[in-house]
């Protein structure tokens, strides 16, 4: 496992449209998933230690931006032949193990990751109300894959902001996690 962590936000990026199918069976397109005050679009997978380590607090926190009007999608891009784990099956398995209330694509051909800058897992996109990119931090603070002592949701609280200012913090720490496994 490689250890990743996502650059800097670049705010005011524009999200790329995808075409994708979701666990439902459903295809999603970005259309489909933005919120009336913003949309989190996050890159994930079933198997990295890092996206277990919060993927419950994902399902909870999904839920809590849906009353602020908030988006969410989660996108799987990596390499399912080589990693098995996160193959479309185990996508719905993993969905329904942590209760996600929203849609979880596969990007089989990797294009969506790759357009959109991906870089592991967890990947945090967090938009405003015009698409505008205002956050890319990590969810919280993890130390030995564990909820770091007095560590506050981020991602939660940034994307309050968003939604109430249309602006994200200027203060932000990457995320971190396993590399997309390319193919």
């Amino acid at each position: 496992m490689a250890l990743e962590k996502t650059p800097l936000c670049n705010f005011g990026e524009q999200p790329k449209d995808f075409n994708l199918k979701g666990i439902d069976e459903n295809k999603y397109s970005l259309k489909d998933v933005v919120g009336a005050n913003g949309t989190l679009i996050m890159f994930i997978c079933n198997h990295c230690p890092y996206v277990k380590a919060i993927s419950k607090e994902i399902g909870e926190t999904a839920a809590e931006l849906k009353k602020y009007q908030i988006n969410v999608v989660a996108i799987m891009s990596n390499d399912t032949l080589n990693y098995p784990d996160d193959s479309f099956d185990n996508m719905k398995i993993f969905a329904k193990q942590n209760n996600f209330m929203f849609p979880y694509l596969i990007d089989e051909s990797q294009e969506v990751a790759k357009n959109f800058g991906a870089v592991c897992t967890p990947d945090f996109f967090g938009y405003n109300s015009k698409n505008e990119l205002q956050y890319r931090g990590r969810l919280r603070q993890l130390k030995d894959l564990k909820p770091a002592i007095n560590s506050k949701n981020e991602l939660l609280e940034a994307m309050i902001e968003v939604s109430k200012s249309g602006r994200g913090p200027k203060e932000q720490f990457p995320s971190m996690g396993c590399n997309i496994k390319w193919k």
